[in-house]
């Protein structure tokens, strides 16, 4: 082999480490911030959008990517910009498996442990007193008076952890969307980690919530639903009522 091919080929090889480590570079972008259009994309990266696409295109044909449901906004159901709608990229359940870890396996083998020596009821408390820890700083909706800003606290307090959440206003509620969940392939062997999450979150918000979706279960978000009852002025008002002097107070 000459000189000049030699060059070529370590040339090549270079490209194809760096083109490597840019398409990772996409992938922990997605785990972090959830869905992105390629245009955040390549502002975020500091490459050319023409590059994004690129690296999407590989992505995409791989199977570690795809394009988010139609209508996907992060202000909500149709209130986007504007115009041609954006498509926005996130990870399939496949390409989030291929981040998973050594430390998986060793919590995953520690829980079992844990269930054998010490019985459900441990598991049931160590999930238990884990979300605890996490919202511990979250005030409940009965003392904050809103549950759309205790809402906001736990995606604050969720994207702390790792979990890159948001909210999304649907209806006649709101949904909690955490993009990432660093223990994924722990709760899908011990769901227990997901119904405490749930329950935390009814606690503090004081109302029933649903869990649509998770990761843990091969969906791409974890989504929960919380419903906010809505009072019109009129509603609000007290219902009328006749004092002792027949006066009539509201």
């Amino acid at each position: 082999m000459s000189g000049d091919e030699r060059q070529l080929r370590e040339q090549h090889a270079e490209a194809g480490g760096h083109d490597g480590q840019t398409r990772a570079a996409v992938v922990s972008l997605l785990v972090d911030e959830g869905p992105m259009t390629a245009g955040d994309i390549a502002e975020r990266l500091g490459i050319s959008p023409a590059g994004v696409r690129r690296h999407l295109e590989i992505l995409s044909a791989d199977g570690d990517i795809e394009v988010a449901p139609s209508g996907f906004s992060r202000a909500g159901p149709g209130k986007g910009t504007r115009g041609r709608p954006a498509k926005w990229f996130q990870l399939t359940p496949a390409g989030r498996g291929k981040l998973r870890h050594a430390y998986d396996d060793l919590a995953g083998a520690v829980l079992r442990k844990l269930r054998d020596v010490a019985g459900q009821q441990a598991v049931d408390e160590f999930a238990h007193e884990r979300i605890s820890d996490l919202v511990s700083g979250v005030e409940p909706a009965r003392e904050s008076g809103s549950v759309i800003a205790t809402v906001q606290q736990i995606a604050d307090a969720l994207t702390a952890g790792g979990y890159s959440a948001d909210t999304r206003e649907v209806g006649a509620g709101v949904q909690i969307c955490q993009h990432h969940c660093p223990v994924a392939h722990v709760a899908s062997e011990f769901p227990e980690l997901c119904e405490a999450e749930t329950a935390m979150f009814t606690e503090l918000l004081g109302t029933h919530v649903q869990r649509l979706a998770t990761i843990a279960n091969g969906d791409c978000v974890c989504t929960t639903h919380v419903p906010v009852h809505l009072t019109t002025p009129e509603a609000a008002q007290p219902a009328a009522s006749d004092t002792p002097d027949g006066k009539v107070l509201r």
